[in-house]
Formats: structure tokens, sequence, C-alpha cells
């Protein structure tokens, strides 16, 4: 049996297809391409051993359901350590604000204290070493009272950098359940269940089907005649043999001109600048597939 070269089934493909188009008595569609979808890659945003993994080939998920979940027992017992050490420094610091209350009612007095004794020593009703005694009282009740509330500061820091940390580890406990972005369906799956993930590696790829996108090409003589939410009519093989006829809307023209793709078979039809352009088509009954080829006519949809 002849093997038929590797371009020739697509070849093949175009040709029916064009046939298709032919027998509509239309004339000639205004543009080629085929379909595509807005495709997500989720990854994984903690390193861990998948303990749960529900992402199959073809599945349906829906938005931000979970999905995967990545072994948190290390980081709950982190965050239970460090939640224990924010109630450790939080009783710390009531002890010391219970010290900087008395040492200030002491300084309160021995400051009174002081001042009374300055006044009989200038009176000579008090002894210069009792003089000496009060202002030895203060200064040492100050310096106390000082060191309590550096002490309070330290606390305060401790418990703020402490509080931080158990919102970092709750970040990363979050983190560690994988929810879908997207709803969409699952294109293709990278890891399963048990298997250990680092940061960042792709855990599966999902896309919204219910939409496709038409990648085609227009010249630069058809531009004049395109516009952004425009109306066209999408034409593309039913799979019986019919041609079947959808409504789509122009959601992007390029702004600069690019050579004719490579899936183009012609040497001198590949030479020519064309514009890229997509029209979002509605998949409601999943008969568009990724990859499948389509034409365009500018006129839209004739409603019956």
């Amino acid at each position: 049996m002849r093997h038929l070269p590797p371009r020739l089934p697509a070849l093949l493909l175009g040709i029916s297809l064009a046939g298709t188009i032919a027998c509509r008595g239309d004339g000639e569609p205004d543009a080629y391409g085929n379909f595509e979808a807005i495709e997500v890659v989720v990854s994984a945003q903690s390193a861990g051993q998948l303990v749960r993994f529900l992402p199959v080939e073809g599945m349906r998920l829906e938005a931000d359901a979970v999905v995967a979940l990545v072994d948190t027992t290390q980081l709950a017992l982190e965050r239970d350590q460090l939640v224990a050490q924010r109630g450790a420094a939080g009783a710390r610091r009531a002890e010391v604000n219970d010290q900087v209350r008395a040492l200030e009612a002491q300084r309160e007095i021995a400051a009174r204290t002081l001042e009374r004794t300055r006044r009989l020593h200038a009176g000579q009703a008090a002894t210069q070493q009792q003089l000496d005694q009060a202002e030895r009282d203060f200064r040492v009740l100050d310096a106390q009272l000082g060191a309590a509330r550096s002490a309070r500061a330290g606390i305060g820091l401790d418990m703020t950098s402490t509080v931080a940390r158990v919102a970092q580890v709750s970040d990363r406990l979050a983190r560690s359940e994988v929810r879908n972005p997207t709803a969409g369906t699952v294109l293709a799956t990278y890891a399963r269940t048990g298997e250990v993930v680092q940061t960042g590696q792709p855990l599966y790829r999902v896309a919204d089907l219910d939409t496709l996108e038409l990648r085609a090409y227009v010249t630069g003589a058809q531009l004049a005649r395109v516009k952004l939410r425009q109306r066209v009519a999408v034409h593309f093989d039913g799979g019986d043999g019919a041609l079947r006829t959808v409504e789509g809307e122009i959601s992007w023209i390029a702004g600069k001109a690019e050579f004719t793709p490579t899936p183009v078979q012609m040497r001198d039809e590949r030479a020519d600048l064309v514009y890229a352009m997509k029209v979002l088509v509605a998949n409601p009954d999943g008969a568009l597939k990724i990859g499948m080829p389509a034409d365009v006519t500018f006129a839209p949809v004739q409603r019956p």
C-alpha cells in the first residue's frame, strides 16, 4: 500500500471543504482558518505530595472548584506552632503591661517624694543623705520603667512578626488547594495522585469549549470590509458531508501584517502578506473541535 505524504490529508480535507462550499452556490469564502480555544495551564502553587487529584481528560470542571490537594501536614503543624508562639507573646506583653503600670505608679510616688525632700532640704529640714536617697530611688524607677517599655515594644514587634508568619503559612495552606481558574473541559493532565510536585509544575490544561476562536487571515485589500464586533458567517463541515453555517463575531484584528502561515499548501500563497483576525463562535452542542478548519464570509448569517 502506498503511503500518503504528510501534508496530503490536510490538503484533501481542505479540498473536500472547498468542494462542499462550492456546492452551496454562494461564491468563494472571504477567509479561511482553524478553530482554537483559550487554554489555561494550571500549575501547583506549593510543593509536596498530591494527596488528591481529580482532573481527568474530557472532564468538565466548574470555576473555582477544588480539583487537587497538596499534602498540608507540615504546614498545619508549623501554623499551630506559630499560633502558640503568638499566644505566648500576647501573654508576655500583658504581663509587661502590668509591670509598666506598676512602675509608672511607683515613679510618680518617687517623683513626689523627691520634690518634697528637695523642699525640706532647702529649709534644712532634711539631710543631704535623704535627698540623695530620694533622687536615687526616682532614677532607679525611671530606668526600670524605660526598660519595661522597651521590652513591651520588643514583644510587640515579635507579635507583629509572628502574625505575619501565621498569615504567610495560612496563605501557603490555601495555595495547597488547587482551584480550577475557569469553567471548561480538561484537555490534558500531567500529574497523578501520590506524585510529589514542585511549585510551578504544570498539573493539567483546561479550556472553555463552549466558545471557540476561529483564527483566520485576510489580505490588506479586505481590511476595509472587516471591523471589531462585526457579525460574520462561519462555515464548517458538519461531519456528515453537509456544510453547517453558524454566526460569529470578530473579536480581534491584527495591527501588523505577516506572511501567510505554513499550513497553506501553495508556496506562492505563503509568500503573501495577510492580517490575522479572531472570530468568536458559540459551540453549545460541541460540534466545533480544536484545529477544525472553517471559512468565513463577511456577510452575516441570513435568518429565515
